[in-house]
């Protein structure tokens, strides 16, 4: 009974210390460390700035995004704006045609061959200093750009993270949970910049030096592999919460896990890719975080599973504590049962609904996980906004 009883405190303790400690040691840790601040170069001091747009049939945002994105308040002769569309076929390139005339460069790229090909194929084209990554549906702050940009002016900066926020986050229950989700991610992004780097980008809103792209495999999940390639090269990232993007979340439930199971299965793969950022000889501090950021979280789900199973087993051995367990894990489960039934997921209470998106959001990282194992790998995608078919 003794190593049942010590591999389930174990298993517990990993996602314990995932959820809760990690995030109090960076608190702790970045307490310690005093804040640097930047500022905000004048017109003539800003780099040259490539914004690419990745697009696969996006023709109700790409318009609005294009407007959008030629009312940055950055100098014209200072950005120039690249959509790279995989194969869309719903009349996304001919709007992008239209803005031609306003130094917009439509790349197309033909065979489906997925968002990642797309920017190896976009980043031949780029000369400016500064590339910025961004997704069609992710509408930038004004001054989003120069608040990337003027961490490069410290040499040893590499990548840029900004802050993608929800405008729907209080719209129906997978809103709301995505939104807590979030919220959080953003507080440890924000405590990991302060002490080392933040751990991987964001699609919608990244930026790097040009000069450290390297061409990625058709399987890498680019704004998580990118970002550690360049950590590789001896660079660090910093997170940004002034560089404000604003974009829809999936809406259902169903979609949202499913884009977790997406990200899942291709993140770990990338991760294992660049393994390097995980050896504490070459990226010091980084490979705690990225292995308690990253890949033990992911892991959680089997963690909890085996905990669960021994907690139902020590509960024969009439220890209370473990009882009390299993009668937790049971009732969560049934809960996450009722939502996974339920006709209308976005009208759920939160009682239902977080217990259902918790067990799903694991259970589809299980899914990708095994999926990343057996060699599958999605490497094209759609958006999983309302009214689109999902990613």
């Amino acid at each position: 009974m003794s190593a049942i009883l010590v591999a389930t405190i174990v298993c517990f303790l990993v996602p314990a210390y995932v959820y809760l400690g990690y995030p109090l040691l960076l608190g702790v840790l970045s307490s310690l460390k005093r804040s640097e601040t930047v500022a905000l170069q004048t017109d003539s001091e800003l780099p040259s700035v490539t914004l690419i747009i990745s697009c696969f049939n996006e023709a109700d945002v790409i318009e609005d995004k294009l407007r959008n994105a030629l009312e940055l308040d950055y100098p014209r002769d200072r950005l120039s704006v690249m959509v790279v569309s995989d194969g869309s076929t719903d009349g996304t390139d001919e709007i992008v045609k239209r803005f031609a005339d306003e130094s917009v460069k439509l790349i197309r790229q033909e065979g489906r061959l997925g968002k990642t090909m797309g920017l190896n194929l976009a980043m031949e084209s780029v000369v400016s200093d500064i590339t910025v990554f961004s997704d069609a549906n992710a509408m930038y702050a004004p001054d989003a750009v120069r608040q990337l940009v003027r961490h490069f002016q410290k040499c040893d900066v590499g990548y840029v993270v900004g802050a993608a926020l929800y405008t729907d986050g209080d719209a129906g229950a997978s809103a709301q949970n995505e939104g807590v989700y979030w919220r959080y991610e953003l507080a440890i992004k924000t405590m990991e910049s302060q002490l080392s780097s933040v751990v991987g980008g964001d699609g919608a809103i990244y930026a790097i030096r040009s000069a450290l792209w390297r061409p990625l495999d058709q399987k890498d999940i680019n704004d998580f592999v990118n970002p550690l390639q360049i950590i590789l090269q001896g660079y660090r990232g910093v997170f940004e919460p002034q560089a404000k993007c604003f974009e829809e979340t999936a809406g259902e439930f169903n979609k949202e896990i499913a884009r977790k199971e997406r990200i899942v299965n291709r993140s770990i793969r990338g991760l294992f890719r660049v393994r390097g950022v995980m050896n504490p000889f070459r990226t010091g501090l980084f490979s705690l975080m990225v292995i308690s950021h990253k890949l033990l979280r992911w892991l959680i789900p089997l963690f909890l599973a085996f905990g669960g199973f021994g907690s139902l087993v020590l509960s024969f051995y009439g220890l209370v504590v473990f009882k009390i367990i299993a009668l937790g894990g049971v009732l969560t489960l049934g809960l996450a049962a009722i939502g996974h039934f339920s006709s209308n997921k976005n009208a759920l209470p939160i009682w239902i609904s977080f217990p259902y998106y918790f067990i799903a959001v694991n259970w589809y990282a299980v899914r990708g996980i095994f999926r990343a194992i057996q060699g599958e790998t999605q490497v094209t995608w759609d958006s999983a906004r309302p009214g689109r078919d999902g990613r």
